[in-house]
């Protein structure tokens, strides 16, 4: 079969609330529609000509009345809000649990065993953002040589280090003596490199992040399509994310890395899966409550749809969709509980309306059944209301 699937996650980009969203403390985040608000309106032609406004009303994007793609939203079923449990959830697994959350840092026996291990000792130990915690924390790390650690709202252990006090080759291994640690009941969805670099007021962040997830306890998208031999391309951080199991990735610093990645392997993949995961909505612009960023990369999205769809072929089906929202609108810099868009195109792809998916897990399941691959655990496939034979 020469087929060729794509699932294009926009990190970050939610679209409204989720039933549960006030649960989560996200009560008024929808990143999208209070974006378009806080511009006083979006300009967004191929999005929405893709049928953008359709997926939920936003200021500047028309409902138009023939939209190009099939187009609706998904409902997160899975307990969390972050990239793991998102990217898990759109791949066909739900979870049944959270994992851990550590609003007031990591208990004591956590934090001596990693310094013990790695040698270093630890600084922080807080629930922060990034940015604040080197400002905190950055000019002692540098005289000291600690560790930085620090977590969010999100289920992450993240290990902070300048390039200049700590080779990167320690970093990864020090995070990668955390993620021994951190398993069973302090399982952590990833474990977080961060270096950086710079000098006390104007420290700044390297691209040579690198996470460590937990493998996913239970069957993904991935997994039924490696076992039966069916190619998988990976763009941006999805490798880390399934902890290497079923796809290796060329991982992307900016969105305009990951649309020139994905143009080429549209361009070059006989069939198979792409799955992408396209970075800045959430790390460059959605932690960092950075509108004005947030806005110019959803211009720069649009910009770039035609080129990559340019390159789509006759037995395509392309998904563009999120993993949760990273609204930067709200006070806070932390993920949010929220519904996702539904974007399906192909030449093939009829441009129905999908409505309001129960789970993630639809996207998953209607690739695994366009791949022709046994059905995955969850989800509900919406195959047969948008392929035109």
């Amino acid at each position: 079969m020469s087929r060729r699937a794509a699932i294009l996650v926009l990190d970050g980009l939610g679209i409204g609330p989720a039933p549960d969203t006030q649960a989560y403390g996200d009560a008024g985040s929808d990143t999208l529609g209070n974006l378009a608000r806080a511009v006083g309106g979006l300009s967004l032609p191929n999005l929405e000509a893709l049928g953008l406004g359709r997926c939920a009303p936003l200021q500047g994007v028309a409902a138009v009345e023939r939209p190009k793609a099939a187009h609706g939203v998904a409902v997160p079923s899975s307990p969390g809000k972050d990239s793991t449990t998102g990217h898990w959830e759109l791949c066909g697994l739900v979870l049944a649990a959270p994992f851990p959350t550590y609003p007031q840092g990591f208990p004591a026996e956590v934090i001596d065993e990693f310094a013990r291990r790695t040698g270093r000792g630890v600084l922080g130990n807080l629930a922060a953002s990034g940015t604040r915690v080197l400002d905190d924390f950055g000019a002692e790390h540098r005289r000291s040589g600690r560790w930085i650690v620090y977590t969010s709202a999100d289920s992450v252990f993240q290990v902070a280090a300048h390039e200049a006090t700590v080779p990167l080759s320690e970093l990864y291994a020090g995070c990668a003596v955390a993620r021994e640690l951190l398993q069973g009941q302090h399982g952590v969805s990833r474990v977080i490199a961060r270096p950086f670099i710079g000098e006390p007021g104007a420290w700044e962040r390297t691209p040579r992040r690198k996470d460590l997830s937990l493998p996913p306890p239970g069957a993904t998208l991935l997994d039924r399509l490696a076992e039966h031999h069916v190619p998988r391309v990976g763009v941006g951080k999805v490798d880390d994310l399934f902890a290497g199991r079923g796809i290796s990735s060329i991982h992307a610093a900016t969105n305009g890395e990951a649309y020139a990645l994905i143009h080429g392997a549209l361009q070059s993949m006989r069939r198979g899966l792409l799955l992408a995961n396209v970075i800045e909505f959430d790390q460059s612009w959605g932690h960092r409550n950075d509108v004005a960023g947030f806005h110019a990369g959803l211009r720069a999205l649009d910009a770039a749809l035609p080129r990559m769809l340019a390159a789509v072929r006759e037995e395509d089906l392309v998904i563009f969709t999120a993993d949760h929202g990273n609204d930067p609108t709200t006070p806070s810099t932390d993920h949010s509980r929220e519904v996702v868009p539904v974007l399906a195109v192909g030449p093939r792809v009829r441009p129905v309306a999908l409505g309001r998916r129960s789970t993630f897990a639809d996207i998953g399941q209607t690739v695994a059944d366009f791949l022709g691959v046994p059905p995955l655990s969850a989800g509900a496939s919406f195959l047969s209301e948008v392929w035109s034979d």
